[in-house]
């Protein structure tokens, strides 16, 4: 009886462990769970809020280029206002619009200023350089609004494709006025091949030439004629290469030495065939002498203490500085002061012209110089080249005061009719 009472205690015991175990496993469990769920919260708590991020992000081709901008736009964050929440936006552009975001190539940054934002995605269409901007392919851009610690990430714009225009409207009026400086250009040299006279505005300086040599021939001595420190392809050495045909010419028919020193082995190359031709079209080829056109150097102040040596050893006559000058053009004008020659200047070099004017007699200034050929070769082209840039510059002067007035009188028809705001 004893012991079947201890096996029924047993028994019982069993299914006392049996029923509680679950129990005890359950309520293990939902502790747990708890504090896993209170940590995740706590951890979510911790990480910053991003921005809302930027709306309407637009994007449109750039015009009047060669298909390498696009201009994009959107509307500024939600949280824009709040302090230091949004310090500035970030573009990324994308070929497609729903790559991931380390596929999305970072254009550029725009400073907060409230209101609408726009961005410039400027590039070329070298494909070696980096910001190579592809021609004929669909473009994706979004936009960012960056804080402190994250970012607001907008949604993919439209696809647009950069394109390159033909023509550029914003150029619109320096075609007008290239085609009337052409219509002037045409018009004149026509006329100046009929034969007819043309104008031309006297230049003391090349009017003193003649006199200048007379001058020399008179006293016995040489011309000195300079070329300046240019090259010869500058548009003021082209120029005195043409006076210097009209002296030689002069020179060879009244029997008067002329001396050349170059400063550039091309240029002398040029000067000696433009001397002998000049001597050629007197009829005296055979007075020409070798050593008249010579090299001295291509050392700046070398050149000019050699030259300053043959003023001062040869005492000129006349002096002549035609074309490309720097900070050795009043050190050649004092000295041929000193000698007492009659000295004739002239270069395109604006900071040089007041040291010509103070210590020459004729001082050609800026576009004289280029002038200066027409006026003593009168060639039709030439001429009629010439009187076409004065018309234009008349039209050019009565464009400005039309405006100037236009802008007073009448704004509205001026932004009418050439979008002038």
């Amino acid at each position: 009886m004893q012991k079947l009472v201890q096996r029924a205690a047993i028994f019982f015991l069993a299914l006392l462990c049996i029923g509680i175990t679950p129990l005890l496993a359950q309520s293990g469990a939902d502790t747990s769970g708890s504090a896993m769920d209170d940590m995740a919260q706590a951890t979510m708590a911790d990480l910053p809020v991003p921005p809302a991020p930027p709306t309407n992000v637009t994007v449109q081709d750039r015009s009047n280029d060669n298909g390498t901008g696009v201009i994009v736009r959107w509307t500024a964050s939600a949280d824009e206002g709040a302090a230091g929440k949004v310090l500035m936006y970030k573009v990324y552009r994308s070929l497609v619009s729903d790559a991931p975001f380390d596929q999305w190539v970072e254009r550029g940054q725009v400073q907060i200023n409230g209101g609408e934002y726009s961005y410039v995605d400027e590039g070329a269409r070298d494909k070696d350089k980096s910001d190579y901007f592809p021609k004929g392919v669909d473009l994706f851009y979004r936009v960012a609004a960056v804080s402190a610690d994250t970012f607001g990430l907008s949604a993919s714009s439209d696809p647009v494709q950069s394109a390159d225009e033909w023509y550029n409207t914003t150029r619109t009026t320096v075609l007008v006025f290239v085609l009337v400086f052409f219509g002037f250009t045409l018009y004149f040299i026509n006329v100046a091949k009929t034969g007819k006279s043309l104008y031309v505005r006297p230049l003391a300086g090349i009017e003193a030439v003649d006199e200048a040599i007379g001058r020399a021939t008179e006293m016995g001595k040489p011309i000195l004629y300079v070329l300046g420190l240019g090259t010869a392809s500058d548009i003021a050495t082209i120029a005195s290469f043409s006076v210097l045909g009209r002296v030689a010419k002069k020179v060879a028919e009244y029997q008067t030495p002329i001396l050349v020193p170059c400063y550039d082995p091309i240029v002398l190359t040029v000067a000696e065939e433009t001397v002998k031709t000049g001597y050629s079209d007197a009829g005296r080829p055979d007075d020409y002498k070798d050593d008249s056109v010579y090299f001295v150097t291509q050392s700046q102040f070398a050149y000019v203490a050699a030259v300053n040596g043959t003023m001062l050893r040869e005492l000129p006559a006349t002096n002549i500085y035609l074309g490309k000058f720097y900070a050795e053009s009043l050190l050649l004008a004092e000295t041929g002061a000193v000698t007492g020659s009659i000295q004739i200047s002239g270069t395109d070099e604006i900071a040089q012209l007041p040291f010509f004017v103070v210590a020459c007699d004729y001082t050609l200034i800026g576009e004289e110089l280029y002038a200066a050929s027409v006026y003593l070769n009168r060639e039709p082209i030439l001429m009629g080249t010439l009187k076409a840039q004065d018309y234009a510059k008349a039209f050019v002067l009565f464009s400005i005061a039309v405006g100037l007035l236009g802008r007073v009188v009448a704004p509205d028809l001026l932004h009418t009719i050439f979008n002038i705001k």
